[in-house]
């Protein structure tokens, strides 16, 4: 690294590191740390522990933000004051170039929070996986979907629990409902919402000829209780009937499952993780209230597209991405063009590539 990068380096670690601080609301978030940690050191704080668990939750949400970024800042004064002696002594460049490798690394990781500034993007997130027409063959291929999510979850520290799930007639799974728990899951999971398709060498097929199936990812925010969503219950059919499923490692046998039906729209949920059924309709109206607000968005959206003359095809042809695993070995983003031949990897849970890109495109 030369004097003049080292310099370039520098003036643009200043800039990004400023354009971080708006879009991080730093200020605005230490405000609000000291503002929580001020209630927290009242006398009766522990009284209410739900609400106290919440602020403590939302502590660590804002020191989530706060702490990385000042962090990063003092690895850059760190960065910029080694800039300053390499114009002296030149025996500092080599330093210079370690360091902006790291700092670039983390910048960059930062950076990608800064883009989950969505209304909901710091909530937990219910993901439905939707095996598509194509039977025995899409079954398999959304049961692969469900556990390359859920070794993507466990690298990202998420937490996934299986809220519903139904198998297929011979194979797979022809749906299944995980509620997801972390910092950010339903600002990354926008990012996988969508058809994905699969092309490979049928398993299922005697002539071992090449097949193409499709399954549908979509992921909607749990919605805290503050968000207001009117439902009337005279606009509810629900059911009871018992748990099923592939085994009692995924759901319970009681008759306690739930399924309610949300006779203006047509929305269906169901829950079976919980043995009361009391426990399962809560989460099942958790999930409904997601669905209405999600499709009240959704509704916004195609007016605000009609009055912009923007197209909008949500068709089932539509993929996101294409897994192909024969003849040729790829796993490519038809929104933003990331590729990569590592197709094992890919299906093993190594999915940031893809999501940062589309995060970082502002296709949203």
């Amino acid at each position: 690294m030369t004097i003049d990068e080292v310099k370039a380096h520098g003036a643009d670690l200043t800039e990004r590191l400023s354009k971080l601080s708006s879009y991080l609301h730093v200020d605005e978030t230490l405000a609000q740390i000291a503002e929580i940690e001020k209630t927290m050191a009242q006398n009766d704080f522990w009284d209410d522990k739900e609400k106290a668990q919440a602020t403590v939750q939302k502590l660590s949400s804002c020191k989530n933000i706060v702490e990385p970024f000042n962090k990063l800042k003092r690895e850059a004064d760190d960065f910029l004051a080694i800039a300053e002696l390499a114009e002296e002594d030149p025996s500092f460049l080599e330093e210079s170039d370690d360091a902006w490798a790291k700092l670039e690394a983390a910048l960059s990781k930062l950076e990608i929070v800064s883009f989950l500034s969505g209304k909901f993007d710091r909530c937990n997130s219910f993901v439905y996986i939707h095996a598509g027409a194509g039977g025995t063959e899409s079954c398999d291929w959304a049961s692969i979907l469900l556990r390359m999510y859920r070794r993507w979850f466990e690298r990202r520290g998420f937490q996934d629990e299986i809220i519903d799930m139904q198998p297929g007639d011979e194979a797979g799974i022809k749906s299944a409902v995980l509620k997801v728990t972390g910092e950010f899951v339903y600002g990354y999971m926008r990012a996988e919402r969508g058809v994905h398709r699969l092309v490979r060498i049928s398993p299922f097929d005697a002539n071992a000829r090449r097949h193409t199936s499709f399954a549908s990812v979509d992921a909607f925010p749990e919605i805290e209780d503050e968000i207001d969503i009117e439902i009337d219950e005279k606009d509810l059919r629900v059911d009871t009937y018992r748990a099923s499923g592939a085994g009692g490692q995924y759901v319970n046998r009681t008759d306690s499952a739930v399924r309610i039906t949300h006779l203006p729209t047509g929305v269906v949920v169901s829950c079976q993780v919980e043995r009361s059924q009391h426990k399962n309709r809560a989460m099942a109206m958790q999930m409904l209230k997601a669905r209405l607000y999600e499709l009240e968005e959704e509704k916004r959206r195609q007016q605000a597209a009609q009055i912009s003359g923007e197209k909008t095809d949500n068709s089932w042809g539509n993929q996101i991405r294409s897994y192909v695993l024969q003849p040729y070995q790829m796993v490519k983003d038809l929104r933003t063009g990331v590729e990569t031949g590592n197709t094992a990897a890919v299906l093993d849970g190594d999915l940031d590539q893809f999501v940062e890109a589309w995060l970082r495109s502002g296709t949203k």
